[in-house]
């Protein structure tokens, strides 16, 4: 008896999804992520354009774009290509993140990537500390959308 109970332990332990990480969808579409704004329904045919979307529009809709907020712990972001039809990639760091400084490769989070075709999903795997983070897409010239994490 003693040992079906140590067994029963054994497999719940192993099957449990103790700090199984929370999925958190982001849609992108030409020069912006949905979750956060409007679609202001942008056409892009290559990076350039949102590069020249974003210098005229940026700072305006980064006023009244939502600013995501989560407890410290682990997350995957699950971005998606909706209608891009180029290579998009998804990079979230912290908000003071300099990836010239050797030093914060080893000190700050970081966590980047490309492969984003058109109507494809890929998922970023990080563990936030509480603080404030920058995330945007450097392919599709999105603005720098905040995230703050914080302890409830």
């Amino acid at each position: 008896m003693k040992n079906l109970f140590v067994f029963g332990l054994i497999a719940w332990f192993w099957s449990a999804p103790a700090g199984a990480a929370e999925i958190i969808e982001l849609t992108q579409t030409p020069c912006q992520f949905l979750e956060v704004e409007k679609d202001l329904g942008f056409k892009s045919t290559k990076k350039a354009d949102c590069e020249q979307i974003n210098a005229q529009t940026a700072t305006e809709r980064l006023k009244q774009a939502r600013v995501i907020t989560v407890k410290p712990g682990d997350y995957i972001f699950r971005v998606r290509n909706k209608n891009v039809p180029y290579e998009l990639g998804f990079w979230l760091r912290d908000v003071d993140y300099d990836w010239r400084n050797p030093l914060h490769k080893l000190t700050k989070t970081s966590v980047s990537g490309g492969g984003l075709t058109l109507g494809k999903s890929k998922d970023y795997a990080v563990t936030l500390k509480p603080g404030k983070y920058l995330y945007s897409c450097p392919l599709n010239t999105t603005p720098d959308y905040t995230l703050i994490v914080k302890s409830p």
